[in-house]
């Protein structure tokens, strides 16, 4: 099989940055071309990776624009949630494949090739996996991938429903990820909670960046 272009997308350029990080060593079955945070995808791309970092899950416009961009061939969506509601909601919408971000690297390249292929939509982790690689807001802080993920929407002004309805999560998991995120950034209110996310990193960007980029350290 020939090399797969992937177009990276993301609210958070920290995160399509550290996904294109996890993907470098393969860059001879993967050719990362785009990366883009909050932007359109605007180079041709045999998939486009949705990375469901603080976005909406399987049912979403997003989704449906990328389907509908015809640089892009097909829309693979990068998540942990694998409820059937939500896997069936992501290819009724047009992907062509759901993949779980607990998957290691060469996993994660294997399942985009099979996606591309047409072989198998659907690349689940084995139960209990943990998120192994990529990088999201406030990591150095100290916080999983899914509390910041939790801060990055109360930064952008979501109720604990909303978060829920665009995560995925339940309400119960949600305050428990509320409450962990708050021990560790040292706060004990949701404003002081958003104050510090202002102040780290944790509302959207807006940028594309080029594959060369992903090695240049002055874009980190």
């Amino acid at each position: 099989m020939k090399t797969i272009r992937v177009a990276l997308v993301d609210d958070y350029e920290v995160v399509v940055q550290g996904l294109a990080s996890m993907l470098r060593n393969y860059r001879d079955r993967v050719e990362v071309v785009e990366l883009n945070a909050n932007t359109d995808v605007c180079d041709v791309a045999d998939i486009a990776l949705y990375d469901s970092f603080a976005n909406p899950q399987t049912d979403s416009t997003q989704i449906r624009d990328l389907v509908a961009n015809p640089l892009v061939g097909k829309v693979v969506i990068y998540t942990w949630n694998f409820a059937k509601r939500s896997v069936s909601d992501a290819l009724a919408n047009g992907a062509s494949g759901v993949v779980s971000k607990s998957l290691p690297a060469a996993q994660l390249v294997e399942a985009l090739e099979s996606v591309h292929r047409g072989d198998q939509q659907i690349h689940p982790s084995h139960e209990g996996a943990k998120i192994v690689a990529g990088d999201w807001p406030g990591r150095e802080e100290g916080l999983t991938q899914r509390e910041a993920e939790v801060l990055a929407l109360i930064t952008q002004g979501l109720s604990n429903v909303e978060i829920a309805e665009t995560s995925g999560l339940a309400l119960n998991s949600i305050k428990t990820y509320i409450r962990s995120c708050y021990r560790r950034i040292g706060v004990s209110s949701r404003t002081q909670a958003v104050l510090w996310g202002f102040e780290h990193g944790f509302l959207p960007d807006r940028s594309r960046a080029r594959p060369s980029d992903v090695d240049d350290p002055r874009v980190r």
